[in-house]
């Protein structure tokens, strides 16, 4: 969760990066309340495969106290970081600190549109890597779903007659 000054109220904004692609989605919330944080959070996921959402980790923030019902809802399995420990949602932390660029702490988030906040989500995206073969997030994240959707395509079981 990236913080803003207090002087500036609440609102504050979720990151939520896949770890291979590092595809990144940015969600803003008028306060750090746990229910519609999650909220937020499981309409974010709810349409990605199964494997897109496999798992979630967060850090000991009380805006995700309410994980069982994410668990619940999407089937997602849900990890907490240890105390103390940033270095082990590293790709989150790196995002952020990346995102810092355009979202300063002295930023008024709360007078930011989805808008803005989508185009700065897609300018993130669309920047390609060293580390990914100067291939963009987006590219990267949309083969790894691709791929995970060919992998595991639905077939449905053959029909047969109870009489039989």
């Amino acid at each position: 969760m990236i913080l803003f000054k207090r002087s500036l109220g609440p609102t504050n904004v979720t990151s939520l990066v896949e770890r291979v692609s590092r595809f990144t989605v940015l969600l803003k919330n008028a306060n750090r309340r746990t229910k519609p944080v999650m909220k937020q959070i499981a309409k974010a996921v709810r349409d990605l495969p199964v494997a897109g959402r496999r798992s979630i980790t967060f850090d000991r923030g009380t805006e995700f106290v309410s994980w069982p019902h994410l668990q619940a809802q999407l089937g997602t399995q849900t990890w907490f970081c240890d105390p103390s420990s940033p270095w082990q949602k590293g790709t989150v932390e790196n995002t952020n600190r990346r995102l810092r660029r355009w979202l300063p702490r002295q930023r008024d988030v709360a007078a930011m549109t989805e808008l803005e906040l989508k185009q700065l989500c897609d300018q993130l995206n669309n920047t390609p890597r060293k580390c990914l073969g100067w291939r963009t997030l987006a590219e990267v994240f949309r083969e790894k779903m691709l791929e995970e959707i060919g992998r595991r395509p639905y077939r449905p079981k053959p029909w047969k007659s109870r009489f039989e």
